[in-house]
């Protein structure tokens, strides 16, 4: 039988939105990405980080818990013809049993609030070479601007599916995938990304600078409804025999909120870059 969150795998892939072009641009100069670097996807997911660092690295190491996420990865990567990607079932916890080579840089995509940081930070100062870095990259809904008002439409109709509080999200880009109670999805706040950055701060990789760019996404009702399905809280293993029907539901309530079809929001992207104090 499959989990929400394997279920979740295909939908994860295709519409999750991608970073920006200028996170990558990022990368490329900081840690002067010129294809012969080792990079690590440290709780990948189906890859969307891998895929995009791929042709700018001379290996890529994706590792989440997940099968499915990994599999979705992997056939992606190789309809892409990126031969230069490794797939490899592992979580955090156990950095040093993957026996990776030295990593020039580590990415981590919405997933370092949910890992024993001081541990990780720890372990990847043992394979990270001695220029290399930690990147965390996340998304939030941008302070001060109000939720737009069709997500309302479609977490209510989340909620007469699956119950109170599925679908419901600050920010559905930044969903956890772990394995806390069941359905949790709560937005990043103060313990979560400060509460990272406070961690970096603390550990081999002290030297912590922030950056952050504002992003604006447009979603159709079919994208609407794959980013919700994306999410392992209503991830369609949730609905059984009753998915179709939400998804039909879905569409109908957002088309009879905004008839033109087009429902957008702005989010706030930041990247958190650590790395070993200079000599």
């Amino acid at each position: 039988m499959s989990t929400p969150y394997a279920s979740a795998a295909p939908y994860y892939a295709r519409y999750r939105p991608p970073y920006p072009a200028e996170f990558y641009e990022l990368l490329a100069d900081r840690f002067a990405l010129d294809g012969s670097q080792t990079v690590l996807d440290l709780g990948a997911g189906p890859g969307p980080i891998t895929l995009a660092l791929a042709p700018l690295a001379d290996q890529v190491y994706a590792v989440d818990p997940e099968p499915a996420m990994l599999a979705e990865g992997s056939r992606l990567a190789e309809e892409r013809g990126l031969a230069n990607t490794s797939w490899l079932a592992g979580d955090a916890a156990g950095i040093g049993r993957l026996c990776l080579p030295r990593i020039d840089l580590c990415v981590i995509g919405r997933a370092f609030h949910l890992m024993d940081r001081s541990r990780v930070a720890a372990e990847l100062d043992g394979v990270l070479a001695p220029r290399g870095g930690i990147v965390l990259v996340d998304s939030v809904a941008r302070p001060g601007v109000p939720r737009p008002p069709w997500a309302a439409v479609a977490e209510e109709v989340c909620a007469r599916f699956l119950g109170p509080g599925r679908g419901r999200a600050a920010d559905w880009d930044d969903v956890d995938r772990s394995g806390e109670a069941e359905g949790t999805v709560r937005p990043r706040g103060a313990e979560g990304a400060e509460g990272s950055e406070d961690h970096l701060a603390k550990s081999p990789f002290s030297r912590v600078e922030t950056i952050t760019w504002d992003q604006r996404l447009r979603h159709t009702a079919d994208e609407v409804t794959g980013l919700l399905l994306s999410c392992p809280a209503c991830a369609p293993a949730r609905f059984g025999d009753r998915r179709a029907a939400f998804e039909s539901e879905l569409r109908q309530a957002l088309l009879d909120h905004d008839p033109v079809g087009t429902y957008a929001r702005t989010v706030r992207v930041r990247a958190v870059i650590a790395t070993r104090p200079r000599p």
